[in-house]
């Protein structure tokens, strides 16, 4: 039987600004752009004001106007965070990063418990950086997942084999991964409002309202999830985004921003992902309102060995940028963003053995 941890970092942005500054403690902090941004993340003083991860910051202020908000130190952050992940890597190899502050671990090869293996990892994190985690510990990587946010912050939560069914039972839809707000309105919709509401449809029920994703559904309501923990884990995409100053609302302006975020996406991908195959250009635009949208095409290869910069080219990115332009019917512009998608490795060596 597989065990596996998903730890969860609690905070950790903030959190990391709090042990920083001890004068901030017990006080509504968030890290993220200030007037015109949006937080990175905000703490739990800050939480119970409704504040939150990608809310805009005047919007956070005006819940909390006494919020404590600190700009992002991403240097700080990382370095943290390989001394959160070296403390891993004395309990396995087999450790799958999901951001900076979270991660999967397989520690199936070990003797102890899954979770006294997860509260001896907690307590070294605590004790080597004064920061605090939380963990889930269960058989897969969904359930461990959805366990780590069960006794947040700063505590751990397992689910065990003989369990599973019980705890699925009473669990809301929206908690399995990959239901967002709209498909919980449709299942809601039907009726179905927990897991065991939805165990009640059948396959091919599902199938059909909901194509390959209704398939995925009824697997994940039953908490099956084979997906190993890779440590390899392949980047899919780079991209760089700013919010800007002040609202724009003229083309022109644009044009000169988004060549500047394609160069930084261009350094990015020659010096750290050069032997990636660029799939798809990807730009990115907010209005004033707050709505979004993302054009994209499949990246163009005029000769045999392109360079970055000319598959990355800046004409295809003007055009990207004038499809998201039109989209928005005149409306200013707050932010803006570039990027790339990256074709899957295995795909790639697929086709060049088909060929």
């Amino acid at each position: 039987m597989r065990k596996i941890l998903h730890i969860d970092m609690d905070c950790f942005y903030a959190a990391i600004e709090v042990r920083d500054d001890p004068s901030l403690r017990g006080k509504p902090v968030a890290v993220g752009g200030r007037r015109r941004g949006v937080l990175t993340t905000a703490n739990y003083e800050a939480r119970k004001f409704g504040c939150h991860s990608a809310m805009p910051t005047f919007q956070a202020l005006e819940l909390c106007p006494q919020l404590i908000i600190r700009p992002t130190r991403f240097e700080v952050y990382s370095g943290e965070s390989c001394k959160v992940r070296e403390i891993f890597h004395r309990f396995s190899e087999l450790v799958e990063p999901l951001s900076l502050d979270e991660a999967y671990l397989d520690v199936s090869h070990r003797d102890e418990t899954g979770a006294a293996l997860a509260l001896r990892i907690r307590s070294l994190i605590e004790e080597e950086t004064g920061l605090t985690a939380s963990a889930g510990i269960a058989s897969n990587k969904l359930l461990a997942k959805i366990a780590s946010d069960w006794n947040k912050p700063n505590g751990q939560f397992e689910i065990a084999t003989g369990e599973v069914e019980e705890f699925l039972e009473h669990l809301s839809v929206k908690r399995l991964f990959g239901v967002g707000r709209k498909m919980e309105e449709k299942l809601t919709a039907l009726e179905v409002r927990t897991c065991g509401d939805l165990q009640r449809l059948s396959k091919m029920e599902l199938a059909e309202r909901f194509g390959k994703w209704g398939v995925e559904l009824y697997d994940l309501s039953r908490g099956i999830d084979e997906r190993a923990v890779r440590p390899d884990r392949i980047r899919k995409s780079v991209s760089s985004e700013t919010t800007l100053r002040e609202n724009i609302a003229e083309f022109s302006p644009l044009v000169g921003i988004m060549e500047g975020l394609r160069k930084g996406v261009a350094e990015s991908v020659a010096a750290k992902h050069s032997d990636r195959v660029v799939k798809a250009l990807v730009v990115k635009l907010k209005f004033a309102d707050f709505t979004q949208t993302t054009a994209e095409r499949g990246a163009v290869r005029t000769t045999d060995a392109p360079t970055v910069d000319e598959i990355l080219d800046s004409e295809a990115y003007r055009e990207l940028l004038a499809e998201a332009w039109s989209r928005g019917n005149g409306k200013a512009v707050r932010l803006i963003g570039a990027g790339v998608r990256f074709s899957d490795p295995e795909s790639v060596e697929q086709l060049s053995l088909e060929l």
